[in-house]
């Protein structure tokens, strides 16, 4: 038997670290939580429209630090920075705390999955054919030195009747290796024949750790 399994859980703590980093105590625990979660909806709704790769959260007692990854730093950080301070103003306001926000520019959004399929959701939303969409950025992510990239889109595609479910590839994707450093991300299209699902893996090659014995 065999079931279906997050390729960024998968990977955890092996090549790749949480996105969020804070310690709780069992009383805590809940509310920090719950915390994390609202600062993510703030983030997704105060910055809809904007290509972002990653969020990462870090906390201690003073301070909530917040890295977010795009590939158009411009769009958030508007001519002074005004934006990011509107955006520290909501979060104190809903939250309470000390907020410090970093914007950092994506150098290769090509290969970042979550740059991808927005990219390609965006494309599909404004009815261009999910076809030349998926192709370009397959093509474009193998250019810019991708191991390989894979893209499940299913739902209505193109205002058919009987929703399908369509996979596209190009290069290697292998899951089942730990050391392999595969990006994936899911997204919804919304479109006005219904919502279009996607799925992208991208493959950035293999990561090998030090032993303890060459670190010491």
């Amino acid at each position: 038997m065999w079931h279906k399994v997050s390729p960024i859980s998968f990977r955890i703590p092996y090549i790749l670290n949480w996105k969020s980093s804070w310690y709780g105590d069992k009383k805590a625990y809940k509310n920090i939580l719950g915390d994390d979660i609202k600062i993510r909806e703030i983030l997704e709704k105060q910055l809809t429209g904007i290509p972002i790769g990653d969020v990462l959260i870090s906390k201690d007692q003073d301070m909530v630090v917040i890295d977010v990854f795009t590939s158009k730093a411009s769009l958030i950080l508007w001519k002074t920075g005004e934006n990011v301070e509107n955006i520290k103003t909501i979060l104190q306001n809903k939250i309470g705390g000390k907020f410090a926000i970093n914007v950092k520019e994506i150098k290769q959004p090509d290969i970042n999955a979550k740059i991808v399929a927005f990219s390609i959701a965006n494309q599909i939303e404004k009815r261009m054919p999910y076809k030349r969409a998926i192709k370009q950025a397959l093509q474009k992510a193998m250019e810019k030195g991708a191991g390989g990239i894979k893209v499940k889109v299913w739902g209505r595609l193109n205002g058919a009747e009987i929703a399908r479910k369509e996979t596209f590839k190009e290069g290697n994707i292998p899951t089942q290796t730990i050391r392999s450093n595969i990006d994936y991300t899911t997204i919804r299209a919304e479109t006005v024949y219904g919502t279009i699902g996607l799925k992208v893996w991208i493959y950035k090659g293999d990561i090998y750790k030090k032993s303890k014995k060459l670190d010491s």
